[in-house]
């Protein structure tokens, strides 16, 4: 089954089970890099995402979801990879470069790619700090940042595991932002760190989340 046939099909599931409700999304550009820059409350969040935009989101997931054993581990590499999901080993040591290596890449391919840039899920339904790898990859490529916020998904998948249940989902874009002024700055650790609360300002004031100035990381090991 073909990419499309399969996100037509699940794009007529959604809609009839969640009937989601879809505000901005005008705003990401018809053509060319973008990056969709997000929050991230479940692990279906990369789903809801990538069926309401028209334009293919490629996104980072952990390669363990494509190297399960037998027709179940096929059926889900299959189903991830048809999605958007590009694998990648998150957890060595050179995790976050290969992430990092992977979005340039797409961007320079003139596509969507989709980050969290909390880098994990939140524990708590609350919005953290973001990783200034989003400010890299924006100042790297000179794609421009769509700020989203995925709202009611944490109710479909409380937790992020179990079955999926039915309630109300919205996913709201915002204005695109330009950070062409601090072109060949990518090493600047001041500038990277501006970018991403810039980024994750917006985020928040999309979804309506309280904020925490902590790594979600450090919340989740506390």
């Amino acid at each position: 089954m073909s990419r499309s046939v399969l996100k037509a099909i699940l794009l007529v599931l959604m809609r009839v089970l969640y009937r989601p409700v879809v505000e901005g999304v005008e705003h990401i550009p018809s053509g060319g890099a973008v990056i969709l820059a997000g929050n991230h409350v479940t692990f279906i969040d990369s789903l809801f995402l990538s069926l309401v935009v028209d334009r293919q989101v490629y996104f980072i997931g952990k390669d363990e979801y494509v190297t399960g054993k037998g027709l179940k581990g096929r059926l889900m590499a299959w189903f991830f990879t048809t999605c958007g999901m590009i694998p990648v080993d998150r957890d060595g040591g050179h995790g976050g470069v290969a992430a990092l290596m992977t979005g340039r890449r797409v961007l320079e391919e003139g596509k969507i790619f989709g980050i969290y840039p909390e880098g994990t899920r939140s524990p708590d339904g609350r919005l953290y700090r973001g990783r200034t790898g989003i400010a890299r990859l924006a100042l790297m490529t000179g794609a421009p940042v769509v700020p989203f916020a995925m709202i009611g998904t944490d109710k479909v998948q409380p937790g992020g595991t179990g079955m999926p249940r039915i309630a109300p989902v919205k996913v709201r874009f915002g204005t695109p932002l330009d950070f062409s002024r601090y072109d060949g700055m990518d090493r600047d650790r001041y500038v990277l760190r501006a970018v991403t609360d810039e980024v994750m300002s917006e985020v928040m004031h999309l979804g309506g989340q309280e904020y925490v100035d902590i790594y979600a990381t450090k919340a989740k090991a506390a």
